[in-house]
């Protein structure tokens, strides 16, 4: 019998010309549970908007595994697993408490935030997204981009409105369509992937994609084994491209190996619990 043995690294850096960090990141290889927050709001609003959102997707899923009957927030999707389900519960909960919190404090008046989310469960990882953060899978000497951007640029390549370069070129790269927090309800791009042994998994903010190209990224990762420093190399080549946002990095490994008594134990505690939707 085999287990997955999950390392990772993690960073987030402020840039070099922003005043605030308004990332966050949540990291539990226990768990399997991976989370990249970008914040948006003035006065420190997206800090809160993205540490909020941080802190409730961990809770959710571990209220979960505590009360299997925990009911889930929004319709269960039977495309997708109870794991794929119970994600985007969480994610439906941190919009709910962020634009809350935003609409009874002036101070915090539209803010909102991203997220990539990436749960690991038996062979699969459950992904849900809102917003411009990305995940990449690298497999095979490959890097696959795993996330569609929400955004008004996405959304005019996608129409055809726009070439990928003139994308590049555009003035509106940070314009979202979708953000937490925003609006009452939020759509939550769900999708679902079988890992394998040795897949690398990239969550990012916008920060390293605006200076850091996929290649350069693939390259970074294959080239440096450890991912704590694979995370530094790509904060410090984010800021030698400008270092013009915030930028996090949560680099996550998977390996399979022999499973012991403590590996089944953990399997247990943390597989995610039956549908039970609302």
């Amino acid at each position: 019998m085999h287990a997955w043995h999950i390392t990772h690294g993690a960073a987030s850096d402020i840039g070099l010309t922003r005043r605030h960090n308004e990332d966050c990141f949540h990291a539990d290889p226990v768990a399997g549970l991976f989370l990249v927050c970008d914040g948006m709001g003035g006065h420190r609003a997206g800090e809160v908007a993205s540490s909020r959102t941080v802190a409730l997707i961990p809770q959710h899923v571990a209220a979960a595994a505590a009360a299997p009957t925990l009911p889930l927030l929004g319709p269960a999707q039977p495309e997708w697993s109870a794991a794929t389900n119970r994600l985007a519960s969480a994610v439906r909960l941190a919009n709910h408490r962020v634009h809350q919190e935003a609409a009874h404090n002036p101070a915090y008046a539209g803010m909102g935030t991203t997220v990539v989310a990436v749960w690991l469960t038996g062979a699969r990882v459950s992904i849900a997204h809102v917003g411009d953060s990305r995940l990449y899978l690298i497999r095979d000497q490959a890097i696959q981009l795993l996330t569609r951007d929400h955004s008004l640029l996405q959304e005019q390549v996608h129409s055809g409105l726009l070439t990928d370069a003139e994308a590049m070129r555009s003035a509106h790269k940070h314009v979202l369509t979708r953000a937490v927090g925003i609006h009452p309800l939020v759509d939550v791009e769900l999708k679902e992937v079988p890992f394998v042994n040795g897949d690398l998994f990239l969550l990012c903010s916008d920060g390293l994609t605006a200076g850091v190209s996929a290649d350069t990224i693939l390259r970074v990762l294959l080239d440096t084994p450890d991912p704590q420093a694979a995370a530094n190399r790509l904060i410090a080549l984010s800021n030698d491209a400008g270092g013009s946002d915030n930028t996090t990095v949560v680099v996550v490994n998977v390996m399979q190996r022999n499973a012991n008594l403590w590996d089944r134990l953990c399997d247990r505690l943390f597989t995610a619990p039956p549908l039970n939707p609302s």
